[in-house]
């Protein structure tokens, strides 16, 4: 079986044919129209290895002129805070450390970027050829079980809250997390919810359980998102991912997913490759030991090298959700500087969104739904959700 499962995480290692080189069109169509990408870990990742994101960088998969060339200018900088803040604490004082650092972007190149607290400030941007830097935070752990810390978080502009993240917090049981204790919210995570819907803070579904997601729908006056989420379908048992049943009750809603490029969350040959190096570390006991980790890892590597996924398999998830639900139910949330080196080997940075469009002109897409993917699906729901405030 394990040597089965190798042989074919190789064919698919070499059987694989990299993108055509994007057309007139689809750079056109990339450079007169916003794209809203509702996830980018740039926050975090500056704060643990600092670049000027205002400039070219070695590092990392997003920076200005990057950002320009791909035609990205509504990126939602991840306020991300890891899962071991809600024991630890400190996730408050972490969450405004990062949203100085977005600001402080802004104020270091105020001619190329902007916080954009609102719909109408993301259209200004654009307006000006400035990149719009929306925020929303990653794991609701620093709301802190308080509706003040809701408030002031919101005032300093977050927009989406993902409710949990790796581990089951304050606020709802996580995917991740086969500690239910919840049984998806939490009596203060239903409180959020109504509370989110009369701030105008975007409720984000990415990461929490399935019974976690069906309560928030439930509860929910506006529309609610997965900000960076893909299909259980094409990677069978991975909770983190959306069924269809899920998909169903979203579009019935009125949300949107926006899709993960992650070759885990797209690819089921990764997710198997995935789960057969963690069996192999379990196996050897050395869950816990970070050094004979990493050893393992480069050993296991040079043998089964990593299954990158492919453009195409991306473009598969977006089809699915056209197919199943609609086209007006589906959008963007690459989690750029998120998920390391497992991109697809034709989505490496925030230069290839060109690369994306000409993938589904190719595949019969016009232009008025391509322009529903790249923006118009995801601010439709902000802008629901900023009118169903304003009425509460």
């Amino acid at each position: 079986m394990k040597k089965t499962l190798i042989a074919l995480l190789m064919s698919s290692v070499c059987t694989t044919v990299l993108a055509g080189v994007p057309s007139e069109q689809a750079i056109k169509i990339a450079r007169d129209n916003i794209i809203v990408d509702t996830h980018i870990d740039v926050p975090y990742r500056i704060n643990h290895q600092w670049e000027d994101v205002t400039k070219a960088t070695d590092k990392g998969d997003f920076d200005y002129p990057r950002a320009v060339h791909g035609g990205l200018n509504a990126p939602f900088m991840s306020i991300y805070i890891p899962a071991s803040y809600e024991k630890s604490g400190g996730g408050d004082e972490l969450a405004d450390k990062l949203i100085d650092s977005v600001e402080a972007i802004v104020g270091r190149a105020p001619d190329k970027f902007a916080l954009a607290y609102s719909t109408a400030d993301v259209e200004q941007a654009f307006k000006e050829h400035k990149i719009a830097l929306p925020m929303g935070m990653e794991n609701g752990t620093p709301v802190g079980g308080s509706m003040d810390k809701l408030r002031h978080f919101y005032e300093r502009g977050i927009r989406y809250i993902t409710l949990a993240h790796s581990q089951s917090n304050h606020i709802a049981d996580s995917s991740y997390d086969l500690r239910r204790q919840w049984h998806g919210l939490s009596p203060f995570g239903k409180e959020l919810v109504v509370e989110m819907n009369k701030l105008g803070i975007m409720v984000d579904i990415s990461h929490v359980s399935d019974d976690a997601f069906y309560q928030a729908v439930e509860i929910s006056k506006a529309p609610v998102i997965a900000s960076h989420s893909s299909l259980r379908h094409f990677t069978p048992g991975f909770e983190r991912n959306m069924d269809d049943d899920m998909l169903k009750a979203l579009a019935k809603n009125g949300g949107v997913i926006q899709i993960n490029f992650g070759s885990s969350f797209v690819s089921g040959i990764t997710q198997q490759w995935s789960n057969l190096r963690k069996a192999e570390i379990k196996k050897l006991g050395i869950e816990d030991d970070k050094d004979a980790r990493e050893a393992f890892d480069e050993k296991f590597k040079s043998s089964n090298p990593y299954p990158y996924a492919s453009l195409d398999m991306v473009l598969d998830h977006i089809d699915y959700v056209k197919n199943l639900v609609g086209i007006d139910y589906v959008g963007i949330g690459s989690d750029f500087d998120g998920v390391g080196d497992s991109l697809p080997r034709d989505l490496k940075d925030v230069s290839y969104y060109p690369y994306l469009i000409q993938g589904l002109l190719d595949r019969g897409y016009s232009e008025e739904d391509i322009k529903k993917v790249l923006n118009g699906n995801l601010m439709r729901v902000w802008k629901k959700v900023e009118k169903v405030a304003s009425e509460i």
